[in-house]
């Protein structure tokens, strides 16, 4: 046989030989018509047999006259050998390779237009069917599906009905008509000859194993099929040694051994694609030139196994490289660098001998090179040679050597960076072509376009005429194409040939030399024939990201791709070469910033954790040169700032967030500390000076435009935010970036860069993406004018030109893949568009080529995209492209800045309501971004209600804020989370202008003369005594330092419904057994501050009362909780004043201890002050008479000092905390109570017999004159009686006296008389007011004016006799009772006991439950009002101690001028406007707020009648009282001129005789009558019922699985929200190309000028590409702690419920989305670490079986052993999810943190987590004792563990967990 080759050949080279023999098969060949289109050199020397048995099947099949399908795997072997065969017979050749774009005429027919007419031109299968020719169609799998029938009878019958109305028939009958017609005749009809000559060769791959289109059976019927397998291993083996001779024969063989293993069933089977057996000879050719290189490092060339394939993958590959010795040996190396490189010269095209260094050798090797001057390696100026990049290159230029390269690396690693300095190194010119995804076939060879005479044309594409004139082609994003448009690009790339659409053909140059020296024809005559030679030194170096491995979609690196290229990896920088790019771009980079910054990202590379990847994969090497670049310039800016400026950390889904935090943390990167100074906007000020523009630090020139009118001018109201980021871009804009903002919408991003534009006098082009954005629309539009294609240049294009700034909106709208060729022009500054221009930076590059546009050095681009993620589920640009720009996260502006700006927008708004407005969105935007609420609602929002207030101010707040919440009006879950918002920060949303519930009035009694006091006139004739004082210095212990504690206060503001008197309320994180013993305001400058101290333990609670958090101190350790077992510490607090701002003395009143606490400075002093001696005796049990009882008074503690006495004690210590000095005064009578009636004079009460005395001390007691107090008695004497009899007085004990006086006028009013005097007003037991006129300031007897109480206020006290001995219990230590001097008012809170019940409420209202009643008494309008305080939510059990506080479950304090603070014993702060001129101010803001909503309207139309109004008059009286309208006679009609009447001309006034006017009232509308309601209720009962009856579950049943589910009800229903959008995502409708009807497809208009029919697009659901895999489901399990523990301290924190709810929801939730998501949920528990709770196959169906497994957990739970299989459990999870085919991988584990218990230490947990980096595991603590679960997450990976301490959190984290995952990958 192989003899007879020979001969064969022999014959062959003699040109008059008749046929060609192979075996037994003989051939007669013919001369062929075309010579140029037979194929040349395709015939090696030496054929394999196997192939000469392939050539003699196909020969008998063209003997048989019979069509062939050459089958096999990918590579060039199948067309090389039907093109052996036609070099063999000497056939011309039509060859079209098939893509996704081919259409019908591409085979068959194109129209064209020529001088103004449409021709049909004949393509490749017509051609070859009329000249006999041989059709090779390769690439079957790739046409779409109908294309290729229309081949079908040309196959089968040789006919075909073509457009032009010929008809193509078979030789034989064309030949039998020929006999009874003549050829003319036959021509008349159109009928034409298909030359007997004519065959199809198709060659194609097996499609079940390759992804493709699977053949069409009629199709598949017509061929006859031969499967061309590789070649045998002998005949590869004798190849490969002739290749390789300097190569080891046994190195060789076991290469080839490897790859054929790989190529094996057993290899596919494992999903490894095939092996390239094809390029194993380039391979061989590199290691003959380098045969001490590394065999291993060669196929990693070939077969980037590393990257391409997963674990399993790599560890079988590694194996079977074991198997054959192929691991590297300590001999074999790598290459080092290169040396040098000269010009070759001796050749005819350009050469380069390059000197590679390997080993400690040298060794030169001849490449193709570029006409240019080659640059020495390291002289490019931007390039930066690290080791890994000199050794990258040296590889490169091997692989040059003999294949096209292409070059993989992640983004930003510097790809393009490397492939340039391989040009320049080599002289090449480089030829960039960007590569998106819906780039087709036409846009890669050739695109048309029109002559100026209107015929169309085709223009090679950039590609083509690279490859005509010797360029390096950059294919950048070769990963995004689609598979089946590179088909086009095969031949090119394995043969150097490649046929066009014109008809024209290149060559590879030795087959073009041989051709023309065949034919002895000169290269014009060639041209004429459309032939032309491939430039030999044109290569192509594709650019790609690396495969995303186990990825459906992202797969690109497939078998057909592996034998086009050789695969280098550009590895990321390792740190010390990152390190060394970044120290030589940016020399003065910080030092420290730069370590720290680059030991951050190598750690969050390195992880395996895909959170922290995909951070890592954007702080590419690019973005980290931005940073520095930034960091060089600014050098005290914040490197916190610049990474989560650089990961977008404002948007990053929460758990990524945290993840970022954590590292951030760990790498001791903190946000900068002066970051906590409010920033002024003084600081941020812009301002335009002498040609130059400063914001903040920063100031640019301003730029001088030619066109004011693309300026953008806008309203714009400086806010602090807005400056802080308009000074960060330009930052950014003068280290020339370009920017992209991002943020969700309406938070002012065009505002901010029209701002921007407008400040630096920049014109802008302006342009908006979309959904149906295309490459072609963003860079030109074309039409049609006068049958020319015109092209218009887009915003874009005119940016460039004239150096404008772009501004791309909208960017995330418009899919990834249009917006990637943003990348080349930013990146490169390259760009080529559609009409052959192109874009280029420097103009050096220009030298007088047309069609070039130079970038103006002024081009910026500004991008706005919204941010990624839910809700807005645009295109991930960021994700995509973010590493090109600059990006700032652009904000809401912080509160108060929102404030400034409102207040700008709506001047005339009441601030109150501007507040509300701002507090409220504050909280719904702090709710979407936890994912409570899917919408954020933006500034815009409330920018339109304030503009609507401010134009109609008598509108209601609350029917406004109804314009931006009415879209959520339907929507239940979401408007209850709105209206409770809303309502929380008091806008009434809901409710009338009637609904008003203030306290009822009743009336006060009459005042009564209760007689004078007077001053020192005693009846023992005693005027005064003196009183001695001393002086000590207090002794100071400490500072402590304490913790103080913040936590968020939820303040709801209270008038949300109705209006009452309490303005708003927030709780107290009081425990159970807390007691409040104290309440104190401070007043400093408009600032209320509250202080609350709580005992047992002694705890102190302090906030300012309109600020968002409140401190907690524990005084725990300080005070013991009790003593002997009745010591109840009871402590009081006074706070100080200036200079003393924020700090409080605290003084417990039976072991005397005074303790200063600064909150400021968070320090703690105890002062010891001298009092006398403490009494020997301690109190023992027996004798609990001795308890004493200090006293603090604190009336003047806002001056700085203080008086304690002991009661029943004789001194009296003056604390002065400013001096820290005491001065004690010693008394002669035994003290009862002090009041501090003024600074220089107290009133004291003696102790037995409450005599009352006046103490005066001089203003200041100087030490040196121990000055000398006087004491005074003050005697009460009643009016006298008449008789001159005195009677004898009870002395009643005040509660409370006021320390300052009315005002005259509140005095005047109260005493009903003129009059003007110092005067206290004070309260007792017996009275609601005393007015005391004249005390204390005048000597002379003070009247006193009463209003009685009926009876006295705690007589019931004083019958209770306690058990052991007779003695009187003690009345409560807190009075309640306070003094309003402006609002001249008493307030206090009683029992439900002393208030009168049944006058304040209906006879038939049962008086709620109250905490007690504040009483107001007010004198001036006396008048007594009974506020009712609701219930505490809880009550501290120790009742007793209690009742000794106080008597009621509240307690009172003033806060500020009109009302006063109420704390319960719950913890329920509430704040109380008693002020009637306050409550009438605010419930006239508060109808304001709501609005007038039921004001009857009428239309009116204003008629001008043109006649003057002459003066008003009423207008007759109709008797009959008809309705008129106008005519200027009757009145009450609705509108005459001047007449009265609804909405006249002019007249005096409106006037309404009483006509409706209708419209339906807002009470109607809520009458719904009854009995309508009544039956939809018994409806849904109705059903209700049905559906129990149905599942057969009892009523019972049904109600405790609605305790759960009711309660994760909400989160179910956001989840399911979520989960149908990413169902909706999924069903994105993509273009349909080449359809009949639709819209103009842009890249078809010439088509259509021709008048071709299939030229349109449309939008319709995409097939997914045969063979591409299956999308699967996403596999879920829930791992849920069902141990004892969680029985057990269920009771504790409610663990075990909680559990339940979240198997609850996770059940509920993801009902009805088996297809996308399937679950089941496992147990562990002590028994068993596998309880199967819902097996995937068993999904539960309805409520009741969702039931059973609930109640299977919790008796598994009540009954299981002790014990812990947590880990087990999630061990056997993770290990057994993934045993299924699913897209993603979830393992979440509920358990409680009990590990410790159980000795199960917390590393070994977080190794199991992250086990499989397949599975997303995630574990959520619930419940632990103490702060096991804080201590634990420590130690896990961040993201990856949760605690929900509260419960409720549980739904919220899962709804984390899922939509930060799912969303990234769906």
């Amino acid at each position: 046989m192989r003899c007879k080759a020979l001969a064969l050949w022999a014959s062959f080279s003699n040109p008059r030989g008749d046929t060609v023999n192979i075996g037994d098969v003989s051939y007669k060949l013919k001369t062929p018509k075309s010579p140029e289109l037979v194929p040349q050199n395709y015939i090696s020397d030496s054929l394999a047999q196997s192939v000469v048995q392939h050539l003699r099947w196909i020969m008998q099949k063209d003997l048989l006259g019979q069509d062939v399908f050459l089958i096999g795997p990918p590579g060039p072997l199948r067309r090389s050998i039907a093109m052996q065969y036609l070099e063999l017979t000497k056939r011309e050749v039509e060859y079209i390779a098939l893509s996704r774009d081919t259409t019908e005429t591409d085979l068959k027919q194109r129209r064209e237009i020529r001088s103004g007419t449409a021709f049909y031109i004949d393509q490749c299968a017509v051609r070859a069917a009329t000249e006999g020719r041989t059709l090779i169609l390769e690439g079957l799998e790739k046409a779409e599906r109908n294309v290729l029938p229309v081949l079908n009878n040309l196959l089968e019958n040789r006919e075909m009905q073509l457009e032009d109305g010929r008809f193509l028939m078979s030789a034989e009958r064309y030949d039998k008509l020929l006999q009874d017609h003549t050829k003319t005749e036959l021509d008349a009809w159109k009928i034409v000859r298909v030359s007997e000559n004519f065959r199809v060769i198709a060659l194609g791959l097996p499609v079940p194993k390759y992804p493709g289109n699977p053949l069409d059976p009629p199709l598949r019927s017509r061929f006859q099929a031969r499967d061309i397998y590789y070649l045998p291993f002998k005949d590869q083996l004798k190849l490969l040694y002739s290749v390789g001779a300097n190569v080891s024969a046994e190195k060789i063989s076991q290469l080839l051994s490897f790859a054929t293993t790989l190529c094996s069933q057993e290899s596919s089977t494992l999903g490894l694609p095939d092996f390239p057996l094809d390029s194993l000879p380039a391979a061989v050719q590199i290691l003959d030139s380098f045969p001490m290189m590394s065999i291993k490092q060669a196929i990693q060339w070939l077969y980037p196994y590393t990257i391409l394939l997963g674990h399993e993958g790599k560890m079988a590959v590694e194996s079977v490289l074991k198997r054959f010795e192929l691991q590297d040996s300590k001999s074999s190396l790598l290459p080092k660098e290169i040396v040098r490189v000269e010009r070759v010269t001796e050749n005819l095209f350009p050469q380069a001998s390059v000197t590679v260094r390997i080993a400690e050798k040298e060794v030169t090797i001849k490449v193709p090179a570029g006409p240019r001057p080659f640059s020495q390696t390291c002289a490019s100026e931007r390039f930066i040679q690290t080791l890994s990049h000199k050794q990258l290159l040296a590889e490169m230029m091997q692989s040059h050597m003999v294949k096209d390269i292409c070059l993989i690396g992640g983004k930003g690693c510097g790809k393009t960076v490397i492939a340039k300095n391989f040009a320049d190194t080599l002289g090449y010119n480089i030829e960039p072509i960007m590569l998106y995804q819906d780039m087709t076939a036409r846009d890669l060879l050739q695109q048309r376009y029109t002559l100026p005479n209107g015929d169309t044309a085709w223009r090679s594409s950039p590609l083509v005429n690279a490859a005509l004139e010797g360029k390096l082609v950059l294919l950048d994003g070769i990963h995004r194409v689609n598979a089946g448009t590179l088909a086009v690009l095969q031949r090119l790339i394995h043969d150097r040939e490649l046929s066009l659409y014109d008809g024209s053909r290149l060559l590879r140059e030795d087959r073009y030399m041989h051709l023309k020296k065949e034919l002895q024809m000169s290269d014009e005559q060639l041209q004429k024939r459309s032939i032309f030679p491939v430039h030999p030194s044109f290569r192509i170096i594709a650019l790609a990201e690396p495969p995303v491995i186990g990825s459906t979609t992202q797969q690109w690196l497939g078998p057909e791709f592996l034998t086009m290229f050789f695969f280098h990896y550009m590895k990321p920088l390792v740190k010390s070469e990152e390190i060394q790019v970044i120290k030589e771009m940016v020399p003065n980079m910080p030092q420290e910033a730069l370590d720290k910054l680059l030991s951050f990202t190598h750690k969050l590379r390195e992880t395996q954790d895909p959170t922290a990847q995909s951070l890592a994969a954007s702080l590419s090497t690019r973005q980290l040169l931005r940073i520095s670049r930034r960091l060089s310039q600014y050098p005290n800016e914040n490197l916190h700032g610049a990474i989560t400026k650089a990961c977008l950390s404002r948007f990053l889904p929460s758990l990524a967030r945290s993840a970022l935090e954590k590292n951030l943390a760990d790498a001791s990167i903190e946000i900068s500390i002066d970051n906590h100074l409010e920033p002024e906007l003084e600081d941020y000020k812009c301002e335009v000076a002498s040609g130059s523009l400063r914001i903040g630090a920063v100031s640019a020139p301003i730029y001088n435009a030619h066109e004011k009118m693309k300026v953008p001018d806008v309203l714009f109201y400086d806010n602090i935010q807005h400056m802080i980021v308009m000074e960060d871009m330009l930052k950014d804009f003068l280290l020339g970036e370009h920017l992209l903002l991002v943020g969700n919408q309406g938070v002012g991003k065009n505002k901010i860069v029209d701002r921007f534009l407008h400040l630096l006098n920049r014109p802008r082009e302006y342009i908006q993406l979309h959904r149906d954005t295309t490459v072609q629309t963003l860079t030109l539009q074309p039409s049609v004018k006068d049958g020319l294609i015109v092209y218009e240049d887009s915003p874009l294009v005119k940016a460039v030109k004239l150096g404008h700034v772009l501004v791309v909106d909208e960017a995330d709208k418009a899919p990834t893949n249009v917006t990637c060729i943003l990348k080349t022009l930013v990146e490169n500054g390259e760009m080529i568009l559609a009409d052959g221009r192109r874009i280029v930076t420097n103009s050096a590059d220009v030298d007088g080529r047309e069609n070039v546009i130079v970038i103006h050095p002024d081009f910026k681009m500004i991008v706005l995209a919204n941010r990624p993620g839910f809700p807005f589920l645009g295109n991930d640009f960021f994700g995509t492209l973010g590493d090109i720009f600059s990006c700032h996260a652009v904000d809401n502006p912080k509160p108060h800045a929102e404030l400034e700006m409102l207040r700008q927008y709506g001047p005339n708004v009441p601030e109150p309501i501007l507040q509300k407005l701002v507090a409220a969105f504050g909280e719904l935007r702090s709710l979407a971004d936890q994912g409570i609420i899917s919408y954020p609602y933006s500034t815009r929002e409330v920018v339109n209600i304030v503009r609507h207030l401010q134009k109609f101010p008598t509108e209601g707040l609350s029917s406004v804020v109804r314009n931006v919440f009415d879209f959520d009006s339907y929507n239940s879950d979401m408007r209850e989370i709105l209206v409770n918002t809303l309502h929380k920060h008091g806008i009434p949303i809901g409710a009338k202008p009637t609904t008003v519930q203030l306290a009822k009035e009743l009336p006060l009694p009459e005042q009564t003369f209760m007689g004078y006091w007077t001053i020192g006139q005693s009846r023992s004739g005693m005027q005064k005594l003196l009183c001695p004082a001393e002086t000590h210095h207090i002794d100071i212990k400490g500072p402590a330092l304490i913790n103080i504690q913040e936590y968020p206060i939820e303040r709801h503001e209270g008038r949300s419904q109705t209006f009452t008197e309490e303005c708003a309320s927030w709780r107290l994180p009081l425990d159970e057994i807390n007691i409040i013993c104290d309440v104190a305001v401070s007043h400093e400058n408009e600032e209320n501050t509250l202080y609350v101290v709580a005992c047992n333990p002694v705890s102190l609670y302090f906030m300012n009362m309109a600020g968002k958090s409140g401190y907690f101190v524990d005084f725990f350790d300080l005070f013991p909780r009790t003593a002997s077992g009745i010591w109840h510490p009871f402590v009081t607090v006074a706070p100080l004043g200036n200079p003393l701002k924020g700090q409080v003395i605290l003084h417990e009143q039976q072991s005397n201890v005074i303790l200063l606490l600064d909150t400021v400075g968070r320090a703690l002093h105890r002062l010891i002050l001298p009092l006398e001696e403490v009494t020997s005796k301690r109190p023992s049990w027996w004798n609990k008479e001795e308890a004493v009882t200090y006293k603090m008074c604190k009336e003047f503690s806002h001056k700085n000092w203080l008086v304690f006495y002991k009661e029943k004690g004789n001194n009296l210590t003056v604390l002065d905390v400013l001096e820290g000095r005491t001065h004690t005064i010693s008394l002669p009578i035994n003290l009862r109570t002090v009041f501090l009636v003024a600074e220089d004079k107290w009133l004291l009460v003696e102790s037995n017999t409450n005599q009352k005395y006046l103490l005066t001390k001089p203003a200041h007691i100087e030490s040196e004159d121990s000055g000398v107090c006087q004491l005074y008695v003050l005697n009460e004497e009643p009016p006298s009686t008449g008789f001159g009899v005195k009677q004898e007085t009870n002395f009643s004990l005040p509660h409370k006296i006021s320390s300052d006086q009315l005002s005259s006028e509140n005095l005047s009013s109260a005493v009903g008389q003129k009059i003007a005097s110092p005067n206290r007003i004070l309260s007792d037991e017996s009275s609601y007011a005393t007015v005391v006129v004249g005390f204390p300031d005048l000597m002379s007897p003070s009247e006193v004016y009463s209003w009685k109480r009926p009876s006295y206020l705690h007589k019931s006290r004083v019958t209770d006799t306690a058990f052991y001995g007779g003695k009187k219990s003690e009345a409560p230590k807190q009075s309640n009772c306070v003094t309003l001097i402006d609002t001249n008012q008493i307030v206090r809170i009683l029992p439900p006991g002393e208030v009168p019940l049944k006058d304040i409420y209906p006879k038939d209202v049962t008086p709620p439950q109250t905490s007690g009643y504040i009483e107001v008494t007010d004198l001036q309008s006396k008048k007594l009002r009974y506020i009712p305080i609701p219930r505490s939510e809880s009550l501290s059990p120790y009742t007793t101690w209690l009742s000794t506080i106080s008597d009621t479950d509240a307690l009172l304090a003033e806060s500020g001028k009109g009302g006063v603070v109420s704390v319960d014993m719950g913890g329920c702060v509430r704040l109380w406007e008693t002020g009637l001129e306050h409550l009438q101010r605010s419930l006239a803001e508060w109808r304001n707020m709501i609005g007038q909503d039921d004001r009857q309207m009428q239309i009116t139309i204003n008629r001008d009648s043109g006649e003057d109004v002459s003066s008003p008059k009423h207008g007759k009286e109709d008797p009959d009282n008809m309705p008129h309208v106008g005519g200027n006679t009757w009145a009450g009609g609705t509108g005459g001129r001047d007449t009265a009447g609804l909405g006249g001309k002019g007249g005096p006034y409106r006037l309404d005789a009483g006509h409706t006017v209708y419209q339906v009232s807002e009470a109607e509308k809520d009458a719904v009558p009854e009995e309508v309601k009544r039956a939809a209720r018994e409806m849904g009962q109705k059903v209700f019922q049905q559906r129990l009856k149905e599942i057969q579950m009892s009523e019972y049943d049904a109600a405790t699985y609605e305790r759960f589910s009711g309660a994760v009800r909400r989160q179910v229903h956001s989840l399911r929200i979520i989960l149908d959008n990413l169902q909706a995502k999924g069903k994105e409708r993509q273009w349909l190309r080449h359809q009949a009807t639709g819209e103009l497809d842009d890249a078809k208009i010439i088509d259509g000028l021709t008048g071709e029919k299939a030229i349109y697009k449309r939008r319709g659901e995409l097939e997914p590409q045969l063979g591409s895999p299956q999308q699967k489901p996403k596999r879920l399990r829930l791992v849920v702690d069902v141990s004892g523990s969680m029985y057990r301290f269920n009771g504790v924190d409610g663990r075990l419920e909680r559990s339940m709810e979240a198997v609850c929801m996770v059940m509920e939730a993801f009902e009805n989305y088996e297809e996308k998501f399937k679950y089941d949920i496992a147990g562990h528990s002590g028994d068993d670490y596998n309880i199967p709770l819902v097996p995937v196959n068993k999904i539960p169906k309805d409520n009741k079986q969702r039931l059973e497994i609930l109640k299977t957990m919790h008796a598994h739970a009540q009954f299981c052993m002790s014990g812990d299989h947590t880990l087990k459990g999630t061990e056997h999870a993770i290990r057994e999810i993934v045993k299924e085919e699913a897209d993603e991988y979830f393992v979440i584990v509920l358990s409680d943190a009990n590990l410790s218990r159980y000795g199960i230490h917390p590393s070994k947990f977080a190794q199991i987590l992250t086990s499989n980096p397949q599975v997303n595991a995630f574990a959520i603590f619930i419940g632990s004792l103490g702060d096991q679960a804080a201590r634990l997450q420590r130690n896990l990976p961040a993201g990856r563990s949760f605690i929900a301490m509260d419960t409720k959190d549980i739904p919220q984290i899962l709804q984390q967990i899922f939509t930060s995952t799912m969303l990234s990958s769906v």
